[in-house]
């Protein structure tokens, strides 16, 4: 066995495991109080006894009395979102022990995560940790859910990203990061708490797949039709992805992709590790019979800048790594010759020392959307992760907010009053020049 444990770090953490643990228990047939529906159960009683598919319990752990509890830990400085989940549908599938959470709010304050209130619970969430990991036969890696811009999102995760650096340090730790969007903004100081974080855990994440709220919205708008999206709507979206990019981890398939595989793919050089996200297709629950996809179409809409789940425009930038995860009905041969479809056009460019670019993985479990959502189901989907210089554009559109309040040295004091210095702040800065410049260098030919 060969689990994975998830983290879900300060509310977009939360909220966003929140629709993920929601579409898993639809795909593995798990009631919201943990157990498996009856007649699942006895396709299990089969598995024991013919090895068939039991792989879920890389994400669940199976109790004495049959329930299935995630492995995962919710975590924030303050109890109101996670006391959302404490009473809401899934309030029986969780552990009470998974669910830490602190007095006080990191009040939009990457200081007051990382300084003064995050030390406050950092040891009883390690030690949550740690039972978790004692439950695994064989970690693989931990996922971490958290947004960039929030307070609890930055601070507190790369204090725990340290911890779990000395104490996890061979394992694999992926991100899912909400990244600012360009034009909308839930916190005056999204540019300080996005630089400082990305600092200091460039070197303790392994890879990051970015998402930002303002493409999701795009995506809801134009694709789904939905003109006010709520966070939950925005969620469900990220879920999909994010369960497209597990479920080879979850289910056996005919070309599956492991946890170490992403970045060995996907990652050219250790601070490399930003990949940008797509997935196809998204069609709204009311186009569903007016649409049909080929495994080509879908593969050819990953690349186009609607599909994307970050902004910025991949046409700027070259490719040095693109991995296609398929579900659903789709076999090799068509695959094969979808990719060499999009290697002929002149659209898709790849810098020169690596020709090749393409990881493959296929898993025949079709995707699932939840009942009565916004999301069509379909019989195929793909989700596309791609390391492309032009993420680049996403950096310095924020070094240069984070530029124009620095100048002034705009709201600084509320970081200097938690223990915080200001040369943090312009080491930061360096360091994230450095991460422009070395994108620039990656994409420039011999």
């Amino acid at each position: 066995m060969r689990e994975c444990l998830s983290i879900h770090v300060g509310q977009a953490g939360i909220q966003i495991g929140d629709a993920c643990w929601e579409l898993y228990c639809l795909e593995h047939g798990i009631h919201p109080d943990g157990f498996i529906l009856d007649n699942r159960k006895d396709q299990l009683e089969i598995a024991k006894t013919e090895h068939m598919d039991t792989s879920f319990n890389t994400f669940f752990c199976e109790t004495r009395a049959g329930k299935h509890v995630p492995r995962a830990l919710f975590i924030d400085l303050e109890p109101t979102v996670i006391d959302g989940i404490r009473t809401g549908k899934h309030r029986s599938l969780f552990h009470p022990e998974q669910l830490v959470s602190g007095k006080e709010d990191a009040a939009n304050n990457y200081a007051r995560g990382h300084y003064s209130l995050g030390p406050e619970i950092i040891n009883l969430v390690l030690e949550r940790i740690r039972k978790l990991a004692e439950q695994c036969s064989g970690l693989q890696g931990f996922l971490i859910f958290r947004s960039l811009g929030g307070g609890t999102g930055s601070g507190f995760t790369s204090l725990l990203m340290e911890h779990l650096s000395i104490q996890y340090g061979r394992k694999t730790k992926l991100e899912f990061s909400v990244y600012p969007a360009p034009r909308i903004s839930t916190a005056v100081v999204e540019p300080y708490n996005s630089i400082l974080t990305t600092h200091f855990t460039l070197e303790h994440s392994d890879c990051t797949f970015m998402v930002d709220n303002e493409a999701l919205y795009d995506i809801c708008h134009h694709k789904l039709g939905v003109e006010r999206p709520s966070y939950t709507i925005i969620n469900r979206l990220i879920g999909q992805a994010v369960s497209s990019i597990t479920a080879s981890l979850r289910f056996e398939g005919p070309l599956n992709v492991d946890l170490n595989e992403f970045q060995t793919n996907l990652v050219p050089y250790p601070r490399i590790h930003f990949p940008m996200t797509a997935f196809a297709p998204i069609i709204s629950a009311d186009n569903a019979y007016h649409k049909d996809f080929s495994v080509a179409d879908i593969t050819t809409a990953c690349f186009e800048v609607s599909n994307q789940l970050v902004k910025c425009d991949p046409r700027l930038g070259k490719y040095m790594a693109c991995c296609l995860l398929y579900r659903g009905d789709v076999v090799p041969k068509d695959v094969n010759a979808a990719i060499a479809a999009m290697k002929s056009r002149n659209s898709v460019q790849f810098v020169d020392w690596c020709p090749t670019g393409f990881k493959v993985g296929i898993n025949s479990q079709p995707p699932m959307t939840m009942p009565g959502g916004e999301m069509a189901k379909v019989q195929q989907a793909v989700c596309m992760l791609s390391n492309t210089t032009a993420v680049v554009e996403a950096w310095a559109r924020l070094n240069h907010k984070f530029d124009l309040m620095y100048a002034k040295k705009a709201f600084l004091h509320w970081y200097i009053r938690e223990g915080m210095e200001e040369e943090e702040f312009s080491e930061a800065r360096k360091d994230l020049a450095c991460l422009e410049k070395d994108y620039e260098e990656v994409g420039q030919s011999f």
